[in-house]
């Protein structure tokens, strides 16, 4: 007969089971100052930070939710966009990753020219299409609508998005933006959509619950940017 001590160890390892939700790893990469830091640090925090300094090789953010009854975890790779700190850590980078968060500066084209060599990294290192993938273009609240010439249009970033199997989103990290209706101008001209950084990261939770992975209990976890045994227990709005 099962001792009162052995029942309740072996309640306590269903219960532990019960509460673990399953870890995904999102890997957030674009060029040096799209905003990756703060993006990152708004989805985890749900703040914009005072202070950034440039990433140098990786850090590692943790954001907990709920998705229709399932608590899962986002863990967020906030990669340097410089070479010179990422070329010694690349191979790490890449490794189990679910899903990818691709960020350009809506107010530098050429962030936006460079997500080509962005996905040409993923593809050299055996990322897929099957990995969903976001186009994210950061630092909308920066448009100024008489310098179009200077900026990335949204029909340009949605031809992109739709060109490489990419969901698009643009956003500010900085300001909290309101819902604009259907973006349009009095005229009944298309301005531009503008997503709360929330959006993003439901959409990313969303589809990421519908995939089958390893439970978290087989994958690493990681915090800051540091490599940890274990954590004691989830907790909502972690960041690190």
């Amino acid at each position: 007969m099962e001792s009162s001590l052995e029942f309740s160890s072996s309640l306590g390892s269903v219960s532990s089971l019960l509460t673990r939700c399953r870890t995904f790893k999102v890997l957030v990469i674009g060029d040096s100052g799209v905003g990756k830091t703060c993006l990152t640090h708004r989805l985890c925090a749900g703040e914009f930070p005072r202070r950034v300094e440039a990433t140098i090789g990786v850090d590692f953010r943790d954001r907990a939710l709920e998705i229709d009854g399932e608590k899962i975890k986002l863990q967020l790779w906030d990669t340097a966009g410089q070479e010179r700190f990422r070329k010694s850590m690349v191979q790490h980078y890449y490794r189990n990753v679910h899903a990818v968060l691709f960020i350009y500066d809506v107010t530098c084209p050429a962030s936006f020219s460079g997500l080509t060599a962005w996905i040409e990294e993923c593809r050299q290192n055996s990322l897929g299409q099957e990995i969903p993938r976001f186009l994210i273009g950061n630092k909308s609240d920066l448009r100024d609508p008489t310098r179009t010439d200077h900026q990335v249009g949204q029909d340009r970033a949605m031809s992109f998005a739709k060109a490489h199997g990419m969901i698009f989103f643009e956003t500010s990290a900085k300001n909290p933006l309101k819902k604009r209706g259907n973006g349009h101008r009095g005229d009944g001209a298309l301005r531009y959509q503008q997503d709360d950084v929330e959006d993003i990261v439901t959409a990313v939770g969303a589809t990421l619950k519908k995939r089958k992975t390893p439970s978290a209990a087989n994958s690493p976890v990681y915090s800051g940017s540091f490599k940890v045994g274990k954590k004691k227990a989830e907790e909502l709005w972690t960041c690190c």
